[in-house]
């Protein structure tokens, strides 16, 4: 039986800006350990360079309290639109979804910065639970990121 794709999507304010977002997560990921030790706690860099399409990342980081592991490759950076596609290779993530791809995205509306987060994905089996406990750690790690910038 073939899966359906599906999609869930999240929009978050930023008072620091999107520029600033933008910038640390297609450029300097490996900062974001120092800026959210909860939620990551490794960046690695396994082929190409940060910021780059194709470039291949390896993260360590906690979901629900559990430890998890992804491996990325980095595509559709486009700074003009401030957007960055991580397709999933390797990891925790990929025993329950196959074809994931998570989009982020920042845009200006109103005068303020909002960031998109976008999980493309497909169930590897009926029952697997949707990534919702992922969307909900991409909110609170944008809005923990948030208080590190900006303070409480």
């Amino acid at each position: 039986m073939a899966s359906l794709p599906c999609k869930l999507i999240a929009q978050i304010a930023f008072k620091p800006g999107g520029d600033v977002f933008h910038y640390i997560v297609a450029n300097k990921p490996q900062h974001l350990t120092k800026a959210t030790p909860g939620f990551i706690q490794a960046c690695d860099l396994h082929q190409g360079n940060y910021g780059t399409n194709g470039s291949v990342i390896q993260w360590k980081y906690t979901v629900d309290g559990k430890a998890q592991t992804a491996r990325q490759v980095l595509q559709d950076i486009d700074k003009e639109k401030k957007q960055i596609a991580y397709k999933m290779l390797e990891g925790d993530l990929t025993e329950l979804y196959k074809n994931m791809l998570i989009t982020i995205h920042v845009e200006t509306k109103g005068g303020a910065d909002f960031v998109t987060w976008t999980i493309d994905y497909e169930l590897l089996n009926a029952e697997n639970p949707h990534p919702i406990s992922l969307l909900n750690f991409f909110i609170q790690f944008t809005t923990n990121l948030e208080a590190h910038f900006f303070g409480p």
